[in-house]
């Protein structure tokens, strides 16, 4: 199989691997405050907009509520967030911060800073390009993936 036969398998790899491995890295920042990197991702959504309902949380992480509630449900067994279904509609589920939650943000926050500016030294502005790059192919693919299943 030849590279330039398929260019998005050669694409999926290489986007897999650095992911791996740059998600380790977060992990191990992580480690400290008991957190796995899908639990980081999680509070930092809520972190942004606290009182989400789990399907606009899910709708932004890409995940759907099988994977979500466990992530959710662990997140409350340890006091950081608390979820409340709704009165009108009890299929309805909003995800609230506690005060251990929010405190959280800044603990995490600067600790990742500190892998952002190891990267950032080792690898210049790279990312940053990058990113409008990466976040317009994932548009597209979340597009196209739509348009296959209908």
């Amino acid at each position: 199989m030849a590279k330039s036969e398929f260019s998005s398998i050669e694409l999926s790899r290489l986007l897999y691997s650095s992911s791996r491995l740059l998600i380790q890295q977060i992990q191990l920042k992580l480690n400290e405050f008991g957190l796995t990197y899908p639990q980081f991702l999680v509070l930092s959504i809520l972190w942004e907009a606290d009182g989400l309902k789990v399907h606009e949380l899910g709708k932004k992480l890409n995940l759907d509520s099988g994977t979500l509630t466990p992530l959710l449900k662990k997140l409350e067994s340890q006091n950081i967030l608390k979820r409340k279904r709704g009165e009108e509609d009890e299929r309805t589920v909003t995800i609230h911060l506690t005060y251990p939650g929010k405190s959280l943000q800044s603990k995490t926050m600067n600790a990742v800073g500190l892998l952002e500016n190891q990267l950032e030294t080792q690898m210049g502005k790279e990312v940053q390009k990058l990113l409008p790059t990466l976040e317009a192919l994932m548009n597209k693919l979340t597009k196209e993936i739509l348009a296959w299943k209908n």
